[in-house]
């Protein structure tokens, strides 16, 4: 956990186990820390870990059996669904952008690499 860093807590925890899964590093069938385990050993509140398990699981990147605990699903590819993630976030911010006035041609220049429009 990195204290200075401006996310919130569960948004940490979650893009940490989210690179884990996607390197590799936590393999398919894994069976996840429990939230209590994980919460002792970080010193944080369980509310916090079960909500970055929840929202990993809400993206597809672990599931909860009842009664056994979390693990790793199988992703059929992680660059892929990495890239899935990335298109949804430009949509939702292409969405606000467009709220605030800025048109699609300013937008389309800012992803070619051209000057940004303040």
């Amino acid at each position: 956990m990195n204290y200075r860093d401006s996310r919130p807590i569960y948004e940490q925890v979650k893009e940490g186990f989210r690179q884990l899964i996607l390197t590799g590093a936590l393999a398919v069938d894994e069976k996840m820390p429990s939230v209590r385990e994980l919460a002792a050993s970080l010193a944080i509140n369980p509310n916090t870990i079960q909500r970055a398990y929840r929202e990993l699981e809400a993206e597809g990147y672990i599931c909860s059996v009842p009664g056994r605990g979390s693990f790793v699903m199988e992703r059929s590819s992680p660059a892929a669904a990495r890239k899935a993630e990335l298109l949804e976030k430009l949509w939702e911010i292409g969405r606000e952008l467009r709220v605030l006035g800025t048109s699609e041609d300013e937008m389309l220049q800012t992803l070619r690499g051209g000057e940004s429009h303040d």
